[in-house]
């Protein structure tokens, strides 16, 4: 039985080997990251290309593939026997890649085994927190961490063969389009050509994620609060939340159960959470958190709005992109209020220094909207020492000087497609 699995398993390797796969924007597919006898640790949400991305970086080498998404894999798993049929049906393999790893109890045993072996590995999985902290314990400083999110701008425009050196209006008006199609959407792979099954896939992804990566791992008995908790910060996306707020709310019972309900919404990379920036670390954690979606499209399937609100998809697609970039909301990447309660979306810090301040509009045509983000800009800027500023919109582009202060006006589709900034 357990060799017929992984025979079935090559099968389904050797035709996804197969097929044409827009390339990622991740550098470090390079053949000295691939050479290197560190463990490659390949996190996301599930169904964002962690495996494709894999199977793309191994295309060209000799691998054994396990995927342990596969319930007849787990049920009859015996490591012993497991080595003795990859050597059988891999012969001479050079690389390892295990898939979805998360899913095999006591996984990080049997992969410490395997390093100790000296077999080079590429793990894939779809809970940050559990892997990487599980990781860390076992094999402190032997694995790199790649995240792979659901696909950037600048992904899917090359997908969708777009050019983004838009000339002529006709040429304007293409690029648009697929932004604002970007915007409300996202970027999850599958659902890139077929926009008409989005809302269907994506909210069973959602459901299968909860059911899945929380309610059956951490055996959550009241799942109607975590569901709920789950509803509510789709629906409150880029909006501030404390968790007492959230007690009450929903009546979620305790802090402790609101504190472990979000802690286990964060780690299959549903939700991101960005901290109040302060100088301070005690008011810095007192204070409340702003919530963002991993994808656009979660918000659009399971919208419970009338009307879109376009200046928060933004600042969420925004938030994403940073993400991307390799800003971490645990130490690099946080949200600001002036002493006069201004807010701005981004603060972006690198060691101990603000490097860039970043505000988000979607339109800025109203002269009292405009006034009040360069206020807010300027404000913050005196107060975090920083004159890196910057305001992202939709569609504007202009150099503003407000007390001796350059703020730069971009339209967020060039800023997406700006590569330096990666």
């Amino acid at each position: 039985m357990l060799k017929n699995v992984i025979l079935q398993q090559k099968e389904e390797r050797d035709n996804l080997l197969k097929q044409d796969y827009q390339k990622r924007c991740v550098q470090a597919e390079n053949k000295d990251f691939l050479a290197s006898g560190l463990i490659k640790l390949i996190t996301g949400p599930r169904r964002a290309g962690k495996s494709v991305f894999a199977l793309q970086m191994l295309s060209t080498q000799n691998f054994a593939y396990l995927n342990f998404d596969d319930d007849l894999l787990l049920k009859n798993f015996d490591e012993n026997l497991v080595w003795q049929y990859l050597l059988e049906v891999y012969p001479n393999f050079k690389y390892l890649l295990l898939d979805e790893i998360q899913n095999l109890a006591a996984w990080d045993v049997w992969i410490s085994k395997l390093y100790r072996r000296g077999v080079n590995l590429t793990i894939t999985g779809s809970n940050a927190n559990l892997l990487s902290s599980e990781m860390a314990t076992v094999l402190t400083g032997r694995y790199l961490q790649i995240e792979i999110l659901p696909f950037s701008f600048q992904e899917f425009v090359e997908y969708k063969q777009v050019n983004t050196n838009a000339v002529t209006p006709t040429e304007k008006a293409e690029l648009m389009q697929q932004a604002d199609d970007f915007l409300q959407y996202g970027g999850f792979p599958e659902t890139l050509l077929s926009r008409n099954i989005l809302r269907n896939y994506l909210s069973s992804l959602f459901d299968s994620i909860l059911l899945k990566d929380i309610t059956k791992r951490y055996k959550v008995r009241n799942t109607s609060e975590l569901y709920n908790l789950a509803n509510y910060l789709l629906a409150n996306f880029c909006n501030p939340f404390s968790i007492n707020d959230l007690v009450n709310e929903l009546d979620l019972g305790s802090v402790h159960t609101a504190k472990k309900f979000c802690n286990y919404l964060a780690e299959p990379y549903l939700f991101f959470y960005l901290p109040r920036y302060n100088s301070k670390l005690k008011l810095m954690q007192k204070a409340p958190q702003k919530v963002y979606v991993v994808d656009a499209g979660f918000i659009t399937a399971r919208a419970f709005e009338l009307s879109k609100n376009l200046g928060r998809l933004l600042e969420n697609l925004v938030f994403i992109e940073l993400v991307r970039r390799g800003f971490s909301t645990q130490n690099t990447l946080f949200y600001y209020r002036t002493r006069n309660d201004k807010e701005i979306d981004f603060v972006c810090r690198k060691a101990h220094k603000v490097t860039e301040l970043i505000q988000v509009a979607y339109e800025i045509s109203n002269p009292k909207t405009l006034k009040r983000e360069i206020s807010a800009l300027t404000e913050a800027a005196g107060e975090l020492h920083c004159n890196n500023l910057l305001l992202l919109t939709w569609d504007e582009e202009n150099t503003i000087i407000e007390n001796n202060l350059t703020i730069r006006i971009l339209p967020v589709w060039k800023w997406l497609l700006n590569n330096k900034l990666r």
